[in-house]
């Protein structure tokens, strides 16, 4: 069997040509090529859609045992990248290239969707209103002072991308309290006078627990990036603190420097 029929389709690589396993280092054969299969799907070089070869094909052709491409199918398939297509081999699941959004400017969830050419989507877990003495402290208002709070799993093309725990100042806005909240929030806060105009976010690694694997799929915990956030109005009122963890095999946040 040559390259060309293991290749993603027509005018692209083969995938045996893409792939580069080394027999001088303690890493099995098993775990490179579920690494470089993963990485080569997440980056777009193989596509969703793409049909990769049967187990024996495929172990012949990067000369190695077909017990090694097994356990790799077998491990990315739990990881929801590939389906399986009988014995015509394995196909590359749809919506599983790294998402690379930009932070050059502050824009909320369904916004960043759209321009990265996704459907966004948001299930609301929990809704309502809440005193918390340690949030209020972040927005420099009293112990006593009312937030909503907004637990949500936002999706990009129907796969959760990530959990997001929200609070905003009700002081502000009070008609966040009863808003239809279904779609993007910072649409709601612009039409209501509290736009959002700049924030303060901070990136950090984050291990995802056993509630938010489920959300994601996770068959065991996978690397997550924690996003928090406090955004502010014009007049410089603090409107929203946010913590939102997201998927570290779907995102790879992209920043452009100049000197």
């Amino acid at each position: 069997m040559s390259d060309r029929s293991l290749g993603p389709g027509p005018g692209s690589p083969a995938v045996t040509s893409l792939v580069r396993l080394r027999h001088d280092t303690a890493k099995p054969l098993y775990q490179q090529l579920e690494e470089q299969l993963r990485a080569l799907i997440e980056d777009g070089t193989v596509a969703g859609g793409t049909t990769l070869p049967a187990e024996r094909p495929f172990a012949e052709a990067l000369g190695v045992s077909r017990t090694t491409v097994q356990r790799c199918y077998d491990s990315l398939r739990r990881q929801h990248y590939l389906t399986a297509h009988g014995r015509h081999g394995f196909i590359v699941a749809a919506g599983r290239t790294r998402l690379s959004p930009g932070m050059d400017r502050l824009k909320g969830f369904t916004e960043e969707m759209q321009e990265l050419g996704r459907v966004p989507s948001t299930r609301i877990v929990e809704r309502r209103v809440v005193q918390d003495r340690s949030i209020a402290s972040l927005f420099g208002l009293p112990s006593t002072a009312p937030f909503l709070k907004l637990v949500r799993i936002r999706c990009g093309d129907g796969m959760p991308l990530s959990r997001e725990v929200a609070w905003y100042d009700l002081t502000a806005v009070p008609a966040l309290a009863e808003g239809d909240l279904g779609g993007s929030v910072y649409a709601f806060l612009g039409a209501h006078g509290a736009a959002l105009v700049r924030c303060r976010q901070t990136i950090e690694a984050a291990t995802p627990d056993a509630e938010e694997c489920a959300v994601f799929g996770f068959t065991q915990p996978l690397p997550c990036l924690l996003i928090k956030r406090q955004s502010y109005a014009r007049d410089d009122r603090m409107i929203e603190y946010v913590e939102g963890l997201f998927r570290g095999d779907a995102y790879a946040y992209r920043l452009d420097l100049k000197a």
